[in-house]
This record gives structure tokens, C-alpha cells and sequence, in this order.
């Protein structure tokens, strides 16, 4: 019984991570430059309602913060698919 218990416990004591930890390193890069991308977008509003602001349109809300985001996307899919070794 005493050498069961002892098998048992060094098995719960060896339980693994899912990933290496480059993979969560490759992760938090992702989603930190999702956050970034987020963050690009923000702002350009008017104080006025009545007032149309332009800056609402222009390259880095349209074009950058959007690219940026699916990047980050991208980055954090190869963070899960990436093979340990």
C-alpha cells in the first residue's frame, strides 16, 4: 500500500504544462501586440456632435490598427500551433 502512494504521488508531482514556455512567450508577444493595435485605433472623436472630425479616417485607424490586430492575431495561432520539442 506505503509503495502505491508513493507512485501516486510522483506522478501528481510531475504533471506537465500544456506548452513550453517559448510558447507562452510567443503568446503574451501576441497579445500584447493585439493591445497595441486596439490602442491605435482609439481616439479621433469630437467633443461636439454637431463637428465631423476627419481624423476618424485616417491611415492608422484605417489601414495600421487593423493590420496590426490580425497580426497579433497570427502571432498568437503559431504560439498554439507551434510543436514543442
Amino acid at each position: 500500500m506505503k509503495n502505491n502512494n508513493n507512485k501516486e504521488e510522483q506522478q501528481v508531482q510531475k504533471q506537465e504544462f500544456l506548452f513550453d514556455s517559448i510558447n507562452y512567450k510567443i503568446l503574451l508577444i501576441g497579445i500584447v501586440v493585439i493591445a497595441l493595435g486596439f490602442i491605435l485605433m482609439s481616439g479621433g472623436g469630437s467633443k461636439d456632435p454637431n463637428v465631423f472630425n476627419e481624423d476618424i479616417f485616417n491611415f492608422r485607424r484605417i489601414r495600421l490598427a487593423p493590420t496590426t490586430v490580425l497580426i497579433g492575431f497570427g502571432i498568437t495561432i503559431y504560439s498554439i500551433f507551434k510543436k514543442s520539442k
